[in-house]
């Protein structure tokens, strides 16, 4: 029954290889429940308020909900897109919301901004309208963007642990560490957690960057019991501890497993954000959501179909408008669910290497996330210093795809250059994008190649002018 629903001698696989490729791929990818709750929990709105509406984070809250979408979704993907591919929220995508979206509203407006971005997706996977937006922004300027979010990413990582950190005033607006020298125990944790996954890498050692995360906790957590460091900052004194954990400090939770909270599940929005920003601020943040979902999937699922082997030969993937209907479906799920945006995972191809090549491996996978749902209170033990060597990581992938860029056209150049350092320098993902657009199209026209300009990017362009000089305009009107 198995190898007939799910082709598997057909695609030359076994059901043996298919259960190892899924495993592979959760441990491959598992680190987002312990990661996603450290970008998105710890984040506030523009209320002051975290994730679920609490004056605390309650990073078990957004773990728990974080693993239990994944397993869904990536069941879902295995059993309508018969595809070895899982689903979680979208690294990038989780930061953006949290550094560029719920700071001008509140949760539930931003979660509302992924349903509708979700949607819209949807509708261009139902009417066949993808390929014309596919067309529109140059496939350069696609690689430009993911580089620029890698660079974000790993800004977020060094900063969050410490490792480089904000002056506050004078001319250098960061430096190294504290004053300039790296100080505290937290950032030996750091540099083990990143060398250790570096070396875990290289060795091609599965699960990587989760192992570094696990290792790394608890060389912290016996170092904070025998050393008792604390906090690097104490809100009940106001007391600065430059030496301290960034984040949760870290011990023995009282309990490891215990019945999830899903709680956030149906906290959105749809159309709140109205309240907050003006209509033309939020279709930019919905086009900015959509753009980079959208293309991060095309790229995903091409990548995995040409590692497995399932394209013919005209270069299409079976069951292709299934898979990428599941994976908009994934964007609506992520907003309702309130926990971002969720997406295809690249790392799935570590499952394919394994021998996976059929939705029987994402099954596997689903069903490993929802089992880490019940041990969502070991996140809240995770400091800082342990996770983010795994945004540098991450940043450091996405950074290998800026050889794809053609350095010596300038039209696609000068855009991919400021679509990359605009967005850490700025720390806004949109700003970068804009730049990159409005860049593009206005060296197109001086190298009288405005046939070279797709209409939909002109049009876009146009959007980011009007987005960029709003407050300009409304200051010189005033």
């Amino acid at each position: 029954m198995l190898d007939t629903f799910f082709k598997i001698s057909e695609r030359g696989s076994t059901v043996g290889r298919e259960v190892r490729g899924g495993l592979v791929t959760f441990f491959t990818m598992a680190y987002i429940v312990a990661l996603n709750p450290l970008i998105i929990g710890l984040a506030k709105d523009a209320d002051g308020k975290f994730i679920g509406g609490g004056d605390a984070p309650n990073l078990a809250l957004v773990a728990a909900m974080t693993a239990l979408m994944a397993g869904v979704l990536t069941i879902l993907m295995g059993l309508v897109g018969n595809y070895p591919m899982a689903l979680a929220t979208g690294l990038g995508l989780n930061t953006f919301v949290a550094v560029g979206i719920a700071s001008q509203m509140t949760w539930a407006d931003a979660m509302g901004l992924i349903v509708l971005e979700g949607i819209i997706i949807t509708i261009l996977v139902l009417t066949g309208f993808r390929t014309a937006v596919f067309k529109a922004v140059p496939a350069q300027l696609k690689i430009a963007i993911s580089v620029g979010i890698g660079l974000f990413i790993a800004l977020i990582g060094l900063v969050d642990a410490g490792f480089v950190r904000r002056t506050g005033s004078g001319p250098v607006p960061v430096t190294l560490g504290d004053g300039g020298t790296l100080v505290g125990w937290p950032i030996i944790v750091f540099a083990l957690g990143l060398f250790l996954t570096i070396g875990l890498m290289v060795k091609k050692v599965k699960g990587a960057i989760l192992i570094g995360i696990v290792v790394s906790t608890i060389v912290a957590v016996f170092i904070e019991t025998t050393l008792k460091i604390g906090p690097n900052f104490d809100g009940a004194t106001g007391k600065v501890n430059p030496k301290g954990w960034g984040l949760n400090v870290p011990a023995m939770p009282e309990k490891v497993v215990a019945t999830p909270d899903f709680s956030l599940f149906g906290q959105f929005n749809l159309f709140g954000s109205l309240d907050r920003v003006p209509l033309i601020t939020m279709i930019l943040l919905v086009f900015t959501l959509l753009l980079s979902d959208f293309f991060d999937t095309v790229g995903t699922v091409t990548a995995i179909g040409h590692e497995a082997g399932l394209v013919d030969r005209d270069g299409n993937i079976p069951n292709n408008d299934r898979i990428l209907l599941v994976d908009s479906l994934a964007a609506v799920g992520g907003g309702v669910g309130s926990i971002s945006s969720n997406t295809s995972y690249i790392e799935s191809a570590a499952g394919v290497g394994e021998g996976a090549r059929t939705g029987l491996a994402s099954i596997v996978t689903g069903v490993c996330f929802l089992l880490t749902t019940f041990l969502a209170p070991l996140v809240a033990i995770i400091p800082y210093e342990a996770a983010t060597p795994a945004l540098v990581i991450v940043g450091f992938l996405m950074m290998t795809q800026i050889k794809g860029i053609d350095w010596e056209d300038y039209g696609i150049a000068i855009p991919a250059f400021l679509t990359i350092i605009l967005m850490p320098f700025t720390y806004n993902i949109s700003v970068g994008i804009g730049a990159g657009f409005v860049s593009h199209v206005v060296i197109r026209y001086i190298q009288g190649r405005r046939k070279d300009v797709h209409p939909l990017m002109l049009l876009v362009s146009g959007l980011f002018m009007i987005y960029f000089l709003t407050s300009p305009i409304n200051t010189w009107v005033g």
